[in-house]
């Protein structure tokens, strides 16, 4: 009887095993553990109705308007591709140090503001094809420009650069020691005209939009260009919205759109 009663026992357990170990049916949930995202980028930006854009105060790319209002070279070219999308944009400025941890952390959709084109953004964003030709300058009061025709004649001089800006690059690989990061560019500009520094390192159009005649800064130029580079739009790494804007970005290229707008904001298209 106690044979009997063991055996019985025995093939409940073996029973109850292989019932808890049924695989699931196509009709019951799978917990992976992780949350799939199912939409992309571009499906995530349409559902919320707004392109986020990253970006700081920089003529002729992105400036306000005496209305108070975004405008510039970069402000149109989204406001464009975000009307393609069917949806808005909201401009975020932020720290230019951190921007691909904005990108990363979806504070933004994207980094849109004159972004030179470099290894580092390669490796930590997913860059759209270029747009704009752009050279890192050194910004000086006129009467000293004649002075320095290249940068062995610069290297006792101070500088200010935006921080982590390819200014900021172009300065280590000039070898200048003397050198202050500011917040961005306008800043640097400011560092110059107050005395604080002998010069400054910025994007020549933003020195071509900023100083010389009818300008805040009539008594600055340039005459030194460090380095040629291209403007490109960060999205975050294997987003769909690369290949997205860069289809875009073709045809505004072909239809005029960006030629009027390279006119209206005196810059030189990459073609």
């Amino acid at each position: 009887m106690k044979k009997i009663l063991a055996f019985i026992l025995c093939a409940m357990m073996v029973f109850t095993m292989f019932a808890c170990q049924a695989p699931a049916t196509t009709d019951d949930p799978i917990d992976t553990g992780d949350a799939v995202e199912t939409a992309g980028d571009l499906a995530a930006v349409k559902e919320a109705g707004k392109l986020v854009v990253g970006m700081t105060d920089y003529a002729p790319m992105n400036f306000k308007d005496d209305d108070g209002e975004w405008t510039g070279f970069d402000t149109e070219f989204a406001e464009a591709y975000a009307a393609k999308l069917g949806v808005e944009v909201e401009f975020i400025i932020i720290d230019w140090d951190n921007k691909y941890t904005e990108l990363e952390a979806k504070s933004i959709d994207c980094i849109w503001n004159g972004m030179t084109i470099t290894e580092e953004g390669k490796l930590n964003a997913s860059i759209s094809a270029p747009y704009v030709k752009n050279a890192q300058v050194v910004v000086m009061a006129n009467d000293k420009v004649a002075d320095y025709a290249d940068t062995a004649a610069m290297a006792d001089l101070s500088f200010a650069v935006e921080n982590g800006s390819a200014g900021a690059d172009a300065a280590t690989e000039a070898g200048f020691e003397d050198v202050i990061a500011v917040q961005d560019q306008a800043a640097a500009l400011l560092e110059v005209a107050s005395g604080s520094v002998d010069a400054c390192i910025i994007d020549i159009t933003m020195a071509n939009a900023m100083t010389g005649e009818g300008t805040s800064y009539a008594d600055y130029g340039y005459a030194v260009e460090l380095s040629a580079e291209e403007y490109g739009v960060a999205f975050r790494k294997d987003s769909d919205m690369t290949a997205d804007f860069n289809a875009f970005m073709a045809e505004a290229m072909t239809d005029g759109t960006l030629d009027a707008l390279a006119e209206k904001y005196e810059l030189t298209l990459v073609k």
